[in-house]
């Protein structure tokens, strides 16, 4: 994986004008190919910048190396994943338990839906995992998923509270993850979903 070395993770600065703005998204839509087609291990700015169809100092413009295309990529899911965290959760109209359910079948068909590309970003984890952005980015969500801890435990500790998030989080993670690296049929995605939903319903129940 040979590249121009950098810590720097962050874009070099922000598209301005439309042509701008449609450069950065050739060059992300080429990056996405490159990822899932060829993986972390052969992810470079010059394969990225050959399938955009334009010069390396274009892609240089705004990224200053290929750990900051592979961040931006991770922090655009990052946040698309925030996104549907809110949506869901913060659905006071519906019942806490109900939105729970709902999260996760949008959660784990996502990750069927994205494997491969969330497993090559997952490869390239190392690149950015450490940077200041990064753990800014992935920060992002918390306090979604507390303030619906807090409606769905209201009587219990913050750190009860906490831990279970945490414990939420991380396993919808790690096993949404697992699950989705072998194909699954429509059927055995609603299933898992459902399967892992009621796990969480009775650990939230049993407080």
């Amino acid at each position: 994986m040979t590249d121009r070395p950098s810590h720097r993770i962050s874009s070099r600065k922000q598209p301005r004008q439309a042509r701008s703005n449609d450069l950065v998204a050739a060059i992300l839509q080429a990056a996405v190919q490159v990822l899932a087609t060829e993986g972390a291990g052969r992810f470079t700015t010059a394969r990225v910048a050959e399938k955009a169809g334009v010069s390396v100092g274009s892609v240089y413009q705004y990224f200053p190396n290929k750990a900051a295309i592979l961040f931006r990529l991770q922090s655009d899911e990052w946040r698309q994943t925030t996104d549907l965290l809110r949506a869901i959760l913060a659905d006071v109209a519906r019942p806490p338990l109900d939105r729970l359910r709902t999260l996760v079948h949008a959660f784990v068909r996502s990750e069927c839906e994205e494997a491969a590309m969330r497993v090559a970003l997952s490869d390239a984890a190392p690149l950015y995992r450490d940077a200041p952005e990064a753990q800014d980015a992935k920060a992002a969500g918390a306090d979604i998923v507390q303030g619906f801890m807090r409606e769905v435990l209201p009587g219990a500790s913050e750190a009860t509270r906490v831990l279970a998030g945490d414990l939420i989080k991380a396993t919808l993670s790690q096993v949404g993850k697992a699950f989705s690296e072998s194909p699954r049929t429509p059927a055995e995605i609603e299933a898992y979903a459902d399967a892992m939903a009621d796990m969480f319903q009775a650990y939230l129940r049993s407080f």
